[in-house]
């Protein structure tokens, strides 16, 4: 993870060093060599996921003379990414949004016992037809829409036994697929609370700063340039949804045609398109595709 990425760029390297000496930890070895089990554990792939968006941000920004204030008219990420987004305007220092994301992940894998929660993706349900399959399996446990990813695309989150409940009612109340996900603890929902309060505090020892473009937050789908206002959405975020096929709307409303996914995966690449054919999605993480699209700038 973020290997070659290293290997090509110097700058990225860089990036990957200073994100170790923030956390006091070498998760640069971790992510290039494994194992791939710790790397997975949430404390840990929050900060590598952000390394490896912040590493291939920095080579762009070098290799092209790319500044993400004149060339961008929003920022956004999805759930952890939002704080890449934020690092990326200059919103938050990168050894800030490493301990941050380090906290973040622990307290969030400790805040529900393993095994007590869980997450499911409904495929062909839109969010108020998920969100009543939610209400009607709940049965007095907590179980939330955590992501609205796209249309036909809606992530449900809590206890256990309801999202069990919500995989066997799902198929007759018109989900095509019902996917138990494979996530260590139930994210984005009421159970949350206790990682709301860890963020909240740690948030108060951290500058935030006003971001070079708006970012457009997970919780209100809108813009937001404010430092308190960023700080609070950050702690509503952890318990909150997801919104984000309308922040992508929100984005092409003002304006915007082309999104740039920087980062590990494509996977908002493709959220983009299942959301409005007219949007341009560029997913850029490797090093032949951040070659490619530098030249395009």
């Amino acid at each position: 993870m973020g290997k070659e990425l290293a290997e090509v760029f110097p700058t990225a390297g860089q990036v990957f060093e200073e994100v170790d000496e923030a956390l006091k930890q070498n998760l640069k070895r971790l992510m290039f060599e494994g194992p791939e089990e710790e790397l997975m554990l949430t404390e840990n792939a929050q900060p590598a996921l952000m390394a490896v968006s912040m590493a291939a941000m920095a080579v762009i920004e070098e290799e092209g003379g790319l500044d993400a204030g004149e060339a961008c008219r929003f920022v956004a990420g999805h759930s952890l990414g939002e704080y890449t987004a934020l690092t990326a305007a200059g919103a938050l220092s990168l050894a800030d949004a490493a301990t941050l994301l380090k906290l973040r992940g622990r307290a969030m894998q400790d805040a529900v016992p393993v095994g007590e929660g869980a997450m499911a993706a409904l495929i062909g349900l839109d969010l108020d037809e998920a969100r009543a399959v939610a209400a009607d399996a709940a049965e007095g446990d907590v179980c939330e829409a955590a992501n609205d990813n796209a249309p036909g695309q809606v992530v449900l989150s809590g206890c256990r036994a309801a999202i069990g409940r919500v995989l066997e009612t799902a198929p007759g109340r018109g989900a095509r697929r019902c996917i138990l996900l494979p996530v260590s603890a139930p994210f984005h929902c009421a159970l949350m609370a206790p990682a709301a309060e860890a963020v909240a505090v740690a948030l108060d020892g951290i500058t935030v700063s006003g971001p070079a473009v708006p970012l457009i937050a997970n919780v209100t789908a809108g813009p937001v340039e404010n430092p308190a206002d960023i700080r609070r959405l950050l702690v509503k975020q952890v318990t909150g949804m997801v919104r984000w096929r309308e922040s992508v709307l929100y984005m092409l409303g003002k304006g915007v045609d082309t999104l740039v996914e920087v980062g590990s995966g494509k996977v908002l690449t493709g959220l983009v398109r299942r959301i409005d054919r007219d949007l341009t999605g560029v997913a850029v993480t490797a090093p032949d595709e951040i070659e490619a699209f530098l030249k395009t700038l």
